[in-house]
């Protein structure tokens, strides 16, 4: 009978690694040069694999069997195991790897994520009160819906996975079932709901509203029974501990307070925060520690053991808006910044010395993605299995991070971490995949006939800013006549400059006008240079002489648009004067245009008002002295 042995099993499970990615090339002996120079990309985060081999060594483990450990190449990628199995070691399921950015075809800031209780899918709301789901493997868009008419502004599963609760900017609380049917609406709060959290038997839930207070409702009546009054300005953040009758909340006050949810009474305050608290958050693992963050740049971990804090998390220049515990890991925490930075921290690790004895010892990051997102990240939250990190920002977009496979260096030299220019430099980003993906996205995009949300074109300036109105070309150079194109010349034809005004006020005394087809058409010029003093352009007409008025128009043809009859003058009911002129074919189908131009009226000359409405007593007399006033009031 053949030995089996670990090199054996080892082959085998490379040949069936490299049949799943459909690689074409057979597989020889079992050599570390073939298989580091054929990377093992796949579309998808598949996770049953691991699952299934981690049961696999749970067995070995009890029989007592030994297996290898995991050696930093490539081809130990199939012996990598989900964090579960990796209890003992947190920087092995740190999320450091870039995998997907997953954005709406109608883009908007993203508040809350949040994996379904099983893992398969994560839900999203945005600022414009949709739900979105994407898939939890291949990332791919599943299905939209409008959840709410305004924002939403927090969600959370049951920890049965039966419910969702989605509170609103409006102060609403709606209850969904796993098929996304919304059961029940209640209107908790007249300010925006900011967070909340189900309790440990999923009979209750608590909210935080921008009103300064929390509110403890019964989950099957939908009832309010307490109100927790006790914060001085709005409450950010709420969480109900995982196995205790425990709340803390967070507020605007840079306060954190511990409350009894059965006497509504608050236990304890810290002060330890100096500006808006973002989150607080209780460790799901075990229960025993606090971790707070807020606008004043760090996080603190507080243990309620002995009512201290044990730590203080350093390393961001800007405000820190959101953080999440690893379910696993009780060590792992990590935290997303206003300038879209995500720190990763081992509160476990040596700390800093601290600046004197009574101060809580300082951790900096043990791994720092510098340009995760280009604006503040709202929400992130870990996948249930603990191998993936869900962020969404307020760049509309909700990226997926990841453990790197063994072997993997240059997953700390790409954009998201030395940022773009460095990532082109070093080789590790290359910007036409990029246009080209950018390229195949606005494709798909105009094949849905959906507008692009980043196309935007910048407007010139001038009248093409203003609705209604082309922008002009830009200025070419100066031409003169001589230089006009033949096109553009009409000889036999009058020119401007050489018309006698005073013959031409004649022809309209006379009402013997030219036709229209007479009349020079010169096409303006395009002057770019301005003339010298005392000079004007060329094929620019001179002006009239001195003293020349435009003649009294009578029996104007009404062929010519735009000419009327005559001007008639007159007094209104109040006896304001005023001039009427009457004119014929100069608007649509032949209608009559009257026009009124008081002599009183405010502005100046030239400039049209509407002058103010006489009286109903004054009307009423004019019309009646003009005879149409039979009627009997």
């Amino acid at each position: 009978m053949t030995e089996i042995t670990e090199s054996a099993i080892r082959n085998a499970f490379v040949q069936i690694e490299l049949k799943k990615t459909a690689c074409t090339i057979e597989v020889a002996p079992y050599t570390e040069v073939m298989l580091n120079a054929m990377p093992l990309d796949r579309p998808v985060t598949d996770y049953g694999t691991p699952v299934a081999k981690c049961m696999t060594n749970r067995a070995m483990e009890w029989r007592n069997i030994p297996f290898g450990s995991l050696r930093p190449t490539l081809p130990w990628t199939i012996d990598l195991l989900p964090p579960v199995a990796t209890s003992n070691n947190a920087v092995m399921s740190m999320p450091t790897k870039h995998i997907h950015a997953s954005l709406n075809k109608i883009k908007h800031p993203i508040n809350v994520v949040k994996w379904t209780p099983e893992g398969r899918r994560l839900l999203t709301g945005s600022s414009s009160g949709e739900f979105t789901l994407w898939n939890g493997m291949g990332f791919n868009f599943e299905t939209i819906m409008q959840a709410h008419d305004c924002a939403i502004r927090a969600c959370q599963y049951s920890h049965g996975g039966d419910w969702l609760l989605s509170g609103d900017q409006e102060g609403l609380v709606k209850y969904w079932q796993p098929n996304f049917n919304n059961v029940k609406i209640l209107q908790a709060h007249h300010e925006p709901v900011r967070d909340l959290s189900f309790s440990p038997t999923d009979a209750k839930f608590v909210t935080a509203s921008d009103d300064g207070t929390l509110r403890v409702w019964n989950f099957n009546e939908g009832v309010e029974e307490r109100t927790m009054t006790g914060h001085g300005w709005d409450v950010k953040s709420v969480d109900w501990h995982p196995i205790k009758g425990l709340i803390v909340s967070g507020s605007k006050d840079h306060l954190v307070k511990l409350w009894d949810p059965r006497t509504a009474q608050c236990l304890t305050t810290l002060h330890g925060h100096k500006s808006t608290i973002s989150k607080s958050l209780f460790q799901p693992t075990r229960g025993d520690l606090l971790a707070t963050c807020a606008r004043d740049q760090t996080c603190r971990i507080f243990d309620l053991r002995a009512m201290k804090d044990l730590c203080i998390l350093r390393g961001h220049e800007k405000d820190i808006s959101s953080l999440a515990w690893h379910p696993f890991h009780s060590a792992l925490i990590s935290t997303g910044g206003s300038d879209g930075v995500i720190n990763h921290y081992l509160i476990d690790e040596q700390p800093q010395a601290a600046a004197n004895n009574t101060s809580s010892p300082v951790i900096q990051p043990t791994a720092t993605i510098s340009f995760a997102h280009e604006y503040a990240i709202w929400s992130m939250e870990y996948h249930p299995l603990g191998h993936i990190l869900c962020t969404g920002s307020n760049d509309r977009i909700t990226r997926f991070w990841t453990r790197p496979r063994p072997g993997e260096s240059d997953g700390f030299r790409d954009r998201y971490h030395v940022g773009e220019e460095a990532a082109i430099s070093v080789g590790t980003l290359d910007r036409r995949r990029r246009y080209r993906q950018d390229e195949e996205e606005e494709e798909q995009d105009e094949s849905d006939a959906l507008v692009d949300q980043n196309l935007l074109q910048p407007q010139p300036s001038g009248m093409g800013q203003i609705p209604g109105f082309v922008s002009l070309p830009p200025p070419g150079p100066a031409l003169c006549a001589s230089q006009l194109p033949c096109s553009m010349a009409m000889p036999g034809e009058p020119r401007l400059s050489n018309i006698d005004f005073t013959s031409l006020a004649g022809l309209f005394a006379i009402g013997n006008l030219p036709s229209p087809g007479g009349l020079p058409c010169l096409p303006l010029p395009i002057v770019t240079v301005p003339p010298p003093p005392g000079h004007l352009p060329s094929l620019i007409p001179p002006l009239p002489p001195l003293g020349f008025k435009m003649p009294r128009i009578i029996n104007s043809p009404s062929r010519i648009p735009g000419i009327g009859r005559g001007v008639m003058s007159g007094r209104d009911g109040v006896g304001r004067t005023q001039d009427v002129v009457v004119g014929v074919g100069g608007g649509f189908d032949g209608e009559d245009q009257v026009s009124v131009r008081g002599s009183n009226a405010r502005g100046g000359s030239g400039i049209r008002r509407r002058g103010p409405l006489p009286s109903q007593k004054d009307s009423l007399r004019e019309a009646q002295r003009s005879g149409f006033g039979h009627r009997q009031y």
